[in-house]
């Protein structure tokens, strides 16, 4: 079905309060899963290693529905300042908090109030206290101008029906010299309209991913220097029946058409120490599920 950005939101709160809320309850969630089945996500497993989340609450890392490690792309640097786009229930803020030291600090920004309670439950039993949550949308950071150094998101900017908006705020609150350091699902060529356009495919992850060339046009129209994107894993058939399943779509016929097409990726950017002159904006924002296909 054809989903309108309003229905993006509300299927994306709603989905990712759930999440939370199972969290809270010791249950682990999936950006493919949902509740009739238990199999394993293509998504959101093994991205951390190397003891990382051994002190970390359990439902902190329950409630992880990444694609990545941003906090060690990022590179962060003590006392630097953090904001993570989508911080769900807290795990990259706890790492960052900790890895910025006490002179540092690390935001988190959600729109789910579930979510934002189980992260502030979770920050406060991992004993980190340079942390502040915020609720709000990534397309309208509650951040001044010029306030932070470092941006780092997991999996969410693909769940925004306005990609352009999202790369302008980033960039607003940005330092000049900042770094923007995130992991997301990026497609690669043609993708069907009928995946583009699927609501279940939206909250998965996988329907509002940027296609790679996009996504670096974007962020360079944003005024980001040296735009680039790693892949990290690329999803074939067998993942990409796991994604599909629990849709409405044909299996078989759609996960061999997009075999190949999708992967996580890590997304560097620099803004520039001096502002340059960037090109003038189209006329519509839109990127949703039919105009940014």
């Amino acid at each position: 079905m054809t989903a309108t950005p309003a229905d993006i939101t509300t299927a994306v709160r709603e989905k990712y309060g759930q999440a939370a809320r199972n969290a809270a309850q010791g249950l682990r969630s999936g950006c493919c899963e949902n509740a009739s089945r238990q199999t394993t996500d293509p998504i959101t497993s093994d991205l951390y290693v190397n003891g990382e989340t051994d002190q970390l609450p359990t439902a902190a890392v329950l409630a992880s529905l990444g694609c990545g490690n941003p906090t060690a792309l990022a590179q962060l640097n003590e006392g630097e300042v953090v904001l993570d786009l989508g911080s769900g229930g807290g795990i990259d803020v706890i790492l960052s908090a900790r890895r910025v030291g006490r002179t540092g600090k690390a935001y988190g920004l959600d729109m789910t109030d579930d979510m934002l309670d189980l992260a502030r439950k979770n920050a406060a039993e991992a004993g980190v206290t340079n942390v502040e949550f915020l609720k709000g949308q990534i397309e309208s950071i509650p951040l001044p101008d010029n306030s932070v150094d470092v941006i780092i998101s997991n999996c969410v900017i693909n769940l925004s029906a306005d990609k352009r908006k999202v790369f302008s705020e980033a960039y607003r609150v940005l330092k000049p010299g900042g770094r923007f350091a995130v992991s997301d699902i990026v497609a690669q060529g043609d993708t069907p309209a009928e995946v583009r356009k699927n609501l279940d495919l939206w909250c998965g992850c996988v329907a509002g991913a940027l296609d790679e060339n996009e996504f670096l046009s974007l962020m360079r129209n944003a005024g980001f220097d040296n735009p680039t994107i790693e892949p990290t894993r690329v999803y074939r058939a067998a993942d990409a029946a796991a994604l599909l399943d629990g849709t409405d779509l044909d299996v078989d016929k759609f996960a061999a058409e997009i075999d190949g097409k999708y992967m996580s990726g890590f997304i560097r950017a620099t803004k520039p120490l001096v502002a340059r002159e960037l090109p003038r904006a189209a006329a519509s924002s839109c990127c949703g599920p039919d105009c940014c296909s």
